[in-house]
């Protein structure tokens, strides 16, 4: 059975990238879902010194070793500013320091949602263009604006922005079961 680890780039408590992957994740079949939280590694701020002084943290270390063991990727990005939260940036960081193709070309479906009609697609617009240099392999994308208008008790209500998700899922889904 193939390995999909989702990861939302935020370590809101209370994330609507965790709700988003969870929805998404409950579309795929025969699959298994590895979830990563980044809470559960926390990290020091990169800084070469701080590399040079103490080497790489476990914590990175760890999460390495789940992502190596992945088939595919769902990624849901919250936006700050329109960049990264701050944590999955340094996350990013951390880990290129072990693998400069942290995603090792394996396929990924992309996303963000926010509060805001944007839905995150700055930062989605971002990674998708730096993403490929990490070593990603970007399947789909996919933006959810409006999260509190379009997204209750679990599910995407906006039946058009429902249908380009499963639609977007499908995709993803054949594309893990044919990689190798």
């Amino acid at each position: 059975m193939k390995k999909v680890i989702t990861l939302a780039g935020s370590n809101s408590q209370k994330s609507i990238n965790k709700s988003l992957l969870s929805y998404t994740s409950s579309l795929l079949e025969n699959v298994e879902i590895i979830s990563i939280d980044l809470n559960d590694y926390v990290l020091p701020i990169y800084g070469v010194d701080f590399e040079a002084e103490n080497g790489i943290p476990t914590a990175i270390k760890r999460l390495n070793e789940i992502i190596n063991s992945a088939d595919a990727f769902i990624i849901s990005l919250a936006e700050h500013n329109g960049s990264y939260a701050a944590v999955f940036k340094n996350t990013l960081d951390w880990l290129s320091r072990l693998d400069t193709k942290i995603w090792k070309e394996k396929p990924m479906l992309l996303m963000a949602t926010s509060p805001g009609g944007r839905g995150g697609s700055t930062v989605l617009q971002s990674a998708s263009t730096y993403f490929p240099f990490l070593g990603a392999k970007i399947i789909e994308t996919y933006s959810l604006p409006s999260f509190y208008d379009n997204f209750k008790e679990g599910e995407i209500i906006e039946e058009n922005f429902r249908k380009e998700l499963e639609d977007k899922t499908v995709r993803f889904s054949k594309e893990v079961q044919t990689s190798l």
